[in-house]
């Protein structure tokens, strides 16, 4: 058997094998090729079943990710995979470790869109802590793991993490004194996944695409996160902003082939009857004909600030919108106490259906550079 690694954007690196099964590994995929002697390649089919996930948006030590899932995909987020079976059915915990910060957000910003659930390892209070807590209570996500874990022989004060915690907006949050072990914490994961809201099932279907690249003998292939809906195998689709509309050939989440994918999965989506061009970081995948995203290119929105955010915006500043994995650029163009009139560098696509966590940011906003969460939006 031969084991490929994908590219990070495009190009898959395939290597010539003769009568041999190859697994080609993409960020947090296996794809499961057959190479015939002619190098063509082929799908191979596994069975298709329905995995729950649960997706952690984690934020600490490496050694701690490492104890509790195996290391899966390293970009600017690290993504660790653990599978146990649970009352006959394998679950999976999906944590999601944000790289670089507080250097850059932008990772940050991306694992909060999708994670249900939060863990932070508390080394060190100080102002990047500061911003992580914040930045998860503005999203939204009220379920979550603390845990004191000093550096460097140091001393953290819980009960001023736990002031701040509720000054955030986390004060539901479990808090741990001292790391627990390892199964522990995962048991008290499993516990959050057991009480997961199923009901973005039924909504339309929002695919945010994280990446894609094409593979010679399948085409073109997509991997994002279901953020509401269902996609199913041989369903067409329509990319937006591109309006091109495409068939699912195939379908994977976590490394097996699945006939549909949930909202929670991150998946692999094979595409046919689509050009390479309609697809980049950020587009959004939905089904035709049903009007689940507005496009915006200027909004009307309200805007709650942000916990311990001091700065004000002012005409002509530039801020960012992170939602669905989109990470766009906009300028503000009049502002009416917290309501602001925004035109966008490019398109932003909203939910129609219900109102998803759109987070503001300024860049350059040192150290507290979350604005604050958008509560109403409407198309200018």
């Amino acid at each position: 058997m031969c084991h490929f690694e994908a590219g990070k954007h495009t190009q898959a690196a395939i290597q010539t094998c003769h009568s041999q099964t190859a697994v080609l590994s993409f960020p947090s995929k296996a794809f499961i090729l057959l190479i015939t002697q002619c190098g063509a390649l082929m799908w191979s089919t596994l069975p298709a079943r329905a995995v729950p996930v649960l997706n952690v948006a984690f934020v600490g030590s490496e050694d701690l990710a490492r104890s509790l899932a195996k290391l899966n995909d390293v970009r600017d987020i690290e993504s660790y995979v653990h599978k146990e079976e649970r009352g006959g059915v394998i679950s999976v915990l999906s944590v999601l470790r944000p790289l670089k910060h507080p250097e850059t957000i932008r990772p940050l910003l991306s694992v909060l869109n999708v994670a249900e659930v939060g863990v932070v390892e508390i080394g060190v209070v100080d102002a990047a802590l500061g911003e992580v807590l914040v930045s998860f209570g503005v999203s939204g996500i009220q379920k979550g793991i603390i845990i004191i874990n000093p550096r460097d022989e140091g001393w953290v004060d819980s009960e001023q993490v736990r002031t701040i915690l509720t000054q955030a907006g986390l004060d539901s949050w479990v808090v741990y004194d001292s790391p627990p072990e390892s199964h522990e914490l995962r048991e008290e994961l499993y516990a959050f996944m057991d009480n997961l809201d199923m009901d973005r099932e039924e909504s339309s279907l929002i695919l945010p695409v994280d990446q894609h690249f094409t593979v010679k003998g399948v085409g073109l292939v997509a991997i994002g996160y279901v953020q509401m809906g269902l996609v199913n195998k041989h369903d067409e689709v329509v990319i937006l902003p591109a309006n091109e509309v495409g068939v699912v050939r195939s379908l994977q989440v976590m490394d097996d082939d699945v006939e549909v994918a949930r909202a929670g999965d991150r998946v692999g989506l094979a595409l046919r009857n689509l050009r390479e061009e309609a697809l980049h970081r950020g587009c959004m995948i939905s089904h035709p004909d049903v009007g689940a995203l507005a496009r915006h290119d200027r909004s009307f929105l309200k805007l709650k600030e942000a916990p311990f955010q001091k700065r004000s915006l002012e005409v002509n500043d530039v801020i960012h919108a992170a939602v669905d994995l989109q990470f766009v650029v906009g300028r503000v163009m009049e502002i009416d106490g917290a309501k602001l009139m925004v035109t966008w560098e490019s398109p932003i696509w909203i939910r129609r259906e219900s109102l998803p966590t759109i987070l503001i940011t300024q860049l350059d906003a040192h150290p507290m550079r979350v604005i604050g969460v958008v509560e109403e939006i409407e198309i200018l």
